[in-house]
């Protein structure tokens, strides 16, 4: 292959924010529904009829994410459909608040997008909100953009919300690198021409980045 069929060199990394810069979700939701002691049949099914593939458009979820629902009246919403062991109601007071208790940064993705930036490399966070408050005391100074699903009324994997993180990097999508746990995030991602990541772990995650980033890029950090 010449080398004007080469593919660019990568310039920015994009990164989902639930499931991969912090500890899995599913822990938290398995925690949750333990301590609640809810059923995981009830949760389950929800979220399939809600968020999977053959999801209509406008489920509580989507509604959730594109911030025409509150998280409040998703809590009501979500609870109607979960009922606990023994039978007895959910209650809605800070359900989502709840669910991801036990979700906290990734020590080791959060040095990965410091080493990014020590290496030159512009990163941008791009994530689906269930009306979470993010740690920017975390995160402030790691990204140049964040997009927010619920902030722009737009949610992944619609392409428009990738568009809208393109535009604001200046960015062609085979300029840039997307981080996901989302297979649909990521496939909706490729098709628009932008390198992907499904990330699984973070030591996964930094070997694939590893393999795509320019020549003379040095990913050395220990996780920790």
């Amino acid at each position: 292959m010449g080398s004007s069929d080469a593919a660019p060199p990568v310039r920015a990394v994009i990164f989902d924010y639930g499931g991969v810069l912090t500890t899995p979700t599913r822990d938290s939701i398995q925690e949750w529904l333990a301590t609640d002691g809810i059923r995981p049949e009830d949760f389950s099914a929800a979220l399939k009829e809600w968020l999977s593939r053959k999801a209509p458009q406008g489920t509580p979820v989507h509604k959730l994410e594109t911030g025409e629902i509150t998280a409040a009246e998703f809590n009501e919403t979500l609870a109607a459909r979960l009922r606990t062991v023994d039978g007895s109601p959910v209650d809605p007071t800070d359900l989502l608040g709840r669910l991801f208790a036990r979700m906290r940064p990734e020590p080791a993705m959060l040095g990965l997008v410091r080493e990014l930036r020590g290496n030159g490399l512009r990163t941008a966070l791009l994530s689906n909100s269930w009306g979470n408050n993010y740690p920017w005391e975390h995160l402030d100074g790691l990204f140049e953009f964040a997009v927010i699903s619920g902030e722009v009324a737009m949610r992944k994997p619609d392409p428009r919300i990738y568009h809208l993180m393109l535009d604001r990097l200046g960015l062609a999508a085979r300029d840039a690198v997307f981080v996901d746990d989302g297979a649909p995030n990521i496939e909706a991602a490729q098709q628009l021409g932008m390198r992907t990541v499904l990330h699984t772990d973070p030591a996964d995650t930094r070997a694939r980045l590893a393999e795509l980033l320019p020549a003379g890029t040095v990913l050395q950090e220990e996780n920790r």
